[in-house]
């Protein structure tokens, strides 16, 4: 059985901000198949980001980088029916899934394996 791995937004801005490749770092991390999926309302966030002139041309390229590589690496969205932040639904899923985020609040929150970035440099479980 494949495992479900869910990015969080800050998770996906990584590549930009750190210059480091998510997606090779979770293949050295995961030692067995899985799939990448990220919520509608991430993809929401960071079009909203890509959008806003108040936002650091630096952040808006970013969420871009981010936009492409979600496209690009073929990540499944899932589509949720809810109105609720990003965080409370990824609070909700995380049962099936071991999620990739950055968001010290939302790791306090979880209870599932999680992928963080360690010394800005690569990529690990807790």
């Amino acid at each position: 059985m494949k495992r479900k791995i869910l990015l969080d937004t800050n998770f996906l801005l990584i590549p930009a901000q750190f210059n480091v490749d998510i997606f090779s770092e979770i293949d050295r991390l995961m030692l067995e198949n899985y799939h990448l999926f990220v919520l509608d309302k991430t993809i929401a966030e960071l079009k909203k980001i890509t959008a806003d002139r108040k936002q650091s041309l630096k952040h808006r390229n970013a969420a871009k980088l981010a936009l492409q590589l979600i496209k690009a690496k073929q990540v499944k969205i899932i589509e949720t029916a809810e109105d609720l932040p990003v965080d409370d639904l990824i609070a909700r899923m995380q049962k099936d899934y071991i999620v990739a985020t950055q968001d010290i609040a939302l790791k306090r929150r979880l209870n599932t394996k999680i992928i963080t970035l360690r010394a800005k440099k690569k990529l690990i479980v807790v």
